[in-house]
């Protein structure tokens, strides 16, 4: 990330009437109201922005959770204008976002990310660590925003511990035990190794490389990909694993990594 961008907490309305604008040249749908984030804000929730030379370039949203048990942050939204992206930015503000929720008393940040978004994933599981914990069928319902529009809204529900920041990420693809494979860019179901999950701790699964790219090109592949894709994920979610890491080879080739729950 360039040293020149600051991170820093929101803590005003004029900070969110800059943060709504970045909202519209990134996402380009209805915004969320300012009263609703100046409430979030106000009342457990974490709203970063990021700013170069005094002005904004991206922001995170994330408001207070709880499931029952105990409180976490539940982050909804990033964006960062096109000329900032691919530098690390969010990868900073995720940590900056983990670093002041724990100072608030929180021990999870929890969010939903497309399964077939490889860069997402990569960064999820490998870079920050998080697991992917439930698996969530068209769980926004029928969206038409560009990067939405046209297929389910499938998602996988991250869980990022804050108190237990140790795990291996160095995993090493084992071709045997790949559930979903491409082959001439179509997902191919590999049945035998799903008769019994049990009889491996761990699993994985192939997605595209680019699946942005593979919507507007192929749109049917795309779907293809979505509904094989979810039967390998709920199977999986299903009998007790978690994915804990995300291989990504210079070959172009992307991997989920799969294991059994703890």
């Amino acid at each position: 990330m360039s040293a020149h961008v600051e991170i820093k907490q929101l803590t005003s309305i004029e900070q969110l009437n800059e943060l709504v604008k970045i909202e519209k040249a990134v996402w380009q749908m209805p915004t969320i109201p300012v009263h609703q984030t100046f409430t979030a804000m106000n009342n457990g929730g974490v709203i970063l922005g990021a700013y170069t030379s005094g002005k904004m370039v991206g922001f995170l949203y994330s408001f207070a959770g709880f499931n029952k048990e105990k409180p976490y942050i539940c982050s909804h939204m990033l964006g960062i204008l096109p000329p900032y992206r691919k530098s690390g930015l969010g990868i900073e503000m995720k940590k900056k976002q983990a670093k002041i929720a724990k100072k608030m008393g929180y021990e999870m940040i929890t969010w939903t990310f497309d399964p077939l978004e490889s860069k997402n994933a990569y960064i999820n599981l490998h870079k920050l660590g998080a697991c992917g914990a439930h698996y969530k069928e068209n769980h926004y319902g029928d969206l038409n925003d560009q990067l939405n529009q046209g297929l389910p809204t499938d998602r996988i529900q991250i869980e990022w511990d804050l108190i237990t920041t140790t795990r291996k990420r160095t995993h090493v693809l084992d071709p045997e035990k790949l559930l979903l494979v491409m082959e001439e860019e179509s997902p191919v179901y590999r049945t035998h190794c799903t008769d019994d999950l049990q009889k491996s701790d761990v699993w994985f699964v192939e997605i595209p490389n680019d699946f942005q790219s593979l919507k507007r090109e192929q749109i049917e592949l795309a779907k293809k990909w979505r509904f094989e894709s979810r039967n390998v994920f709920q199977a999986l979610f299903a009998a007790g694993f978690i994915a804990i890491d995300f291989i990504s080879e210079q070959s172009n080739k992307s991997y989920y990594v799969f294991s059994m729950g703890v």
